[in-house]
């Protein structure tokens, strides 16, 4: 009599498509390093909210500290594909900054786990490994924008350096104070698709308006 087949687990299956298995590591380990940081991080629960075991989670990443790593990378990758399709010469310093500023809101709103993530680095490893990642490029950027825009006569004669600070704090924290702010209405859903894009519109015209003659 024929054996009957032999059922695969759902484990087995993970294990034969790695890119997949891969992937919900890192999405389970960006939930739980932005809850915990890198040292209250536990390899073990990262392993359970993938549904793997952690044996697996090893074989793909070896420790706790280059699944960190690659979690902060990936998160600036992200960044950076988001700013790749805006041809920054071939529009005005006005208009390269607005697309930055929505590009960068439309990245905070659908990466709700990133402010929490830097501020889980800043205070734990006072951004050591941040720095590894090469996301100051991409500050530099907004740098290079106000410069041009300051050597037209387009924008006022401000500190390009310390614009860009207040630029990205406009653009991030309405998002990364959520939590809180949403006690101050408790009729406004902060969240949602219409009071987004208030939102939006009004940083965007905020920051023109900070920087413009």
């Amino acid at each position: 009599m024929p054996k009957p087949p032999r059922s695969v687990s759902k484990k087995q299956k993970q294990s034969r498509n790695p890119e997949a298995t891969k992937a919900k590591i890192l999405a389970a380990a960006t939930e739980e390093f932005a809850q915990y940081g890198l040292s209250g991080a536990r390899t073990g629960a990262i392993a359970s909210r993938s549904g793997i075991t952690k044996a697996m989670l090893c074989y793909y990443f070896q420790n706790k500290e280059t699944l960190y790593r690659r979690v902060l990378q990936g998160l600036v990758d992200d960044i950076n594909q988001a700013f790749q399709p805006i041809n920054w010469e071939a529009l005005s310093p006005r208009q390269a900054l607005e697309a930055v500023a929505r590009s960068y809101i439309t990245f905070e709103i659908s990466n709700r786990h990133h402010g929490m993530l830097w501020f889980q680095e800043a205070i734990q490893n006072q951004g050591r490994y941040g720095a590894e990642t090469g996301w100051q490029s991409g500050f530099h950027d907004i740098v290079d924008i106000l410069e041009r825009g300051i050597a037209t006569g387009e924008f006022r004669p401000l500190d390009p350096f310390l614009t860009a600070i207040n630029i990205l704090g406009v653009c991030s924290f309405y998002f990364d104070a959520h939590e809180n702010l949403k006690y101050l209405d408790a009729e406004k859903n902060l969240l949602s698709a219409e009071m987004v894009e208030q939102q939006t519109e009004a940083a965007i015209e905020f920051i023109l308006a900070g920087v413009t003659l």
